[in-house]
């Protein structure tokens, strides 16, 4: 459904001067848009319905410093997005945890195992960590996640320029720190 910008900004002036079923009209216009921008990014349903939800509660408790009341829907799905790329952010942070963790407990069980595919995994995935975490977002976006250039261009709100030199810069890195450790 198209939105009217205009619709938007009385909806909001009228929230700010106290009609709460404005409020809930805006709700009703963009919720499911929110859960489906969260989504496209952090592809598990459950959590997109939550980072929509907190989302709202950032937009109540902000509403009032939105300089531009007709540019509501930009800047809601702004809050979102960066909800979203926070929760992502979590998710890559807590599954580096959980792979330390794997080939920690895999090198003792392991310790003499020569396993070249395990130590290239291992390596890697030590090598990723190293990179910035703009390049470490791109490189798992592009790589883990399948996005195309363009995909991850719209989803970081960057030139795909942007993206094509950041991950270049993330291979050359990777190379380098790769080749340093053989």
């Amino acid at each position: 459904m198209k939105r009217d910008q205009h619709t938007d900004a009385a909806l909001v002036k009228a929230y700010l001067l106290g009609d709460k079923s404005a409020m809930a009209k805006l709700v009703k216009r963009w919720h499911l848009t929110f859960c489906q921008k969260a989504f496209w990014i952090v592809k598990d349903p459950e959590l997109a319905k939550d980072i929509a939800q907190e989302s709202w509660q950032v937009i109540i408790d902000k509403l009032d410093k939105l300089k531009d009341v007709n540019s509501f829907g930009a800047w809601a799905l702004r809050i979102v997005c960066s909800k979203s790329f926070d929760a992502l952010r979590q998710q890559v942070r807590k599954r580096h945890k959980d792979q330390e963790l794997e080939y920690s407990i895999a090198e003792d069980e392991n310790t003499d195992s020569g396993n070249d595919d395990e130590q290239l995994k291992a390596s890697l995935l030590q090598a990723v960590k190293a990179l910035s975490e703009q390049q470490q977002m791109v490189v798992k976006l592009f790589y883990t996640e399948s996005y195309s250039l363009k995909d991850i261009s719209k989803t970081l709100d960057i030139s795909v320029g942007t993206v094509k030199s950041r991950l270049f810069h993330a291979r050359e890195k990777l190379k380098q720190i790769l080749k340093d450790k053989t």
